[in-house]
């Protein structure tokens, strides 16, 4: 059989194969959105539940914990059910008590990630939804949105995005890939972590002899995305290495902004 390099091809082909690799791309994006944002619904759908039945029954955060413990039973390939999380479902349906998952917004673009870091800010209503705007247009990840706000960036600019509908999560912006990668989405499907990770395993091992050379000597990587249950809430460290030396564990928030070290007890 002829192989397919030695074949003559029409002057058009690279522009056919552009055109179909930017159809690809467009599909995968739009399919990611569509996940993320039903993902976001649900977790506002279960937050304004649990609101309207504390207010009408008046039980309190012990039958959130119980809540969690069966619905984790049921669904227990979604870490995303811990009681932690349905504490910031809850907070998300009382900042956003409008959201409406059929109207264009903002917030419903973002990870639930993103969304987290805003409710963990305590912000002023407006400032909530510039932010959630300013991450969807601009594309930031949580590291750069979490700086944004504790730079007080709303205050210094003071312009609302007002535009984020052209600017829907570009496919080439780190919020995307943030999407494609968020565990809470492939938890939400159902999806193993090994389907979810396939790709980045594959370019992470391509870099992972220049990533530990910016760790310095010592450092033996675990993983990524490594999840810990700490007391039912779950808790997602980027990049997990070890320290032979030291005999602990290290994690790493942003290698591209500098070296970032937590430890943790190993």
């Amino acid at each position: 059989m002829p192989d397919a390099r030695d074949l003559a091809l029409p002057a058009s082909y690279a522009e056919l194969l552009s055109d179909l690799k930017n159809q690809v791309r467009a599909a995968r994006t739009k399919a990611l959105r569509t996940i993320n944002t039903q993902l976001i619904a649900l977790n506002w759908s279960i937050g304004k539940t649990i609101l309207e039945r504390q207010a009408s029954e008046g039980w309190g955060s012990g039958v959130i914990g119980r809540l969690a413990e069966d619905l984790r039973a049921e669904f227990h390939d979604m870490k995303g059910l811990s009681r932690s999380n349905l504490q910031y479902m809850r907070s998300f349906a009382e900042a956003w008590p409008a959201f409406d998952p059929n109207v264009p917004q903002p917030v419903g673009h973002l990870p639930w990630g993103h969304i987290r870091i805003i409710l963990d800010k305590r912000l002023e209503p407006d400032a909530r939804d510039w932010y959630a705007a300013a991450a969807v247009q601009h594309g930031w990840s949580r590291d750069v949105l979490m700086n944004m706000i504790m730079n007080k960036t709303l205050e210094r600019s003071g312009a609302a995005p007002s535009n984020f509908g052209q600017h829907l999560v570009a496919p080439d912006s780190e919020l995307a890939q943030q999407v494609a990668k968020d565990p809470y989405n492939f938890e939400f499907l159902g999806l193993s972590g090994e389907v979810a990770e396939r790709d980045l395993e594959s370019a992470l091992t391509s870099r992972i002899t220049e990533t530990l050379r910016e760790l310095g000597p010592g450092f033996a990587f675990v993983g990524r995305q490594v999840h810990f249950d700490v007391d039912g809430d779950d808790f997602f460290v980027d990049l997990l290495f070890f320290h032979i030396e030291q005999s602990r564990f290290n994690c790493t928030k942003d290698l591209a902004v500098g070296r970032q070290e937590l430890g943790l007890a190993a």
